[in-house]
């Protein structure tokens, strides 16, 4: 025996038939999806608001901000390049206000108490 029986073939056809007619509904025309536009909230509103053209809160963020930049990239970093530049590089001293301190030895006296360095210990330790 080979092939279909007839119930098989009607049977095949009728699935075949059944399944492009699924698919056919699964395509959607220009017009669907068919959704009401849902209210935006809070946070919708204020941004839809806010970023209107020539609204005022949009003009005067863009100023802050051109401001910010201005005092940013016009102000401060060369304010900073100069200082770092006198403070290390134009100054006698090397590193510019770092002092060194005076050498003490024993028997010279600290000027801001008035004691005297006592000698150090005579130690006979062999190392």
């Amino acid at each position: 025996m080979s092939g279909y029986t007839p119930d098989e073939r009607l049977r095949l056809e009728q699935i075949t038939e059944l399944r492009r007619r699924w698919l056919k509904d699964q395509e959607l025309s220009p017009r669907e999806p068919v959704l009401q536009p849902r209210p935006a909230g809070p946070v919708a509103r204020f941004w839809a608001g806010f970023l209107e053209p020539k609204s005022l809160w949009r003009l005067y963020t863009y100023k802050a901000y051109r401001g910010g930049v201005f005092g940013l990239t016009r102000v401060l970093i060369p304010a900073w390049i100069v200082h770092y530049c006198v403070k290390y590089h134009m100054a006698n001293k090397p590193y510019g206000n770092v002092e060194v301190k005076p050498k003490l030895f024993p028997g010279d006296t600290i000027l801001e108490t008035g004691e005297v360095v006592p000698d150090l210990p005579e130690t006979h330790s062999h190392h």
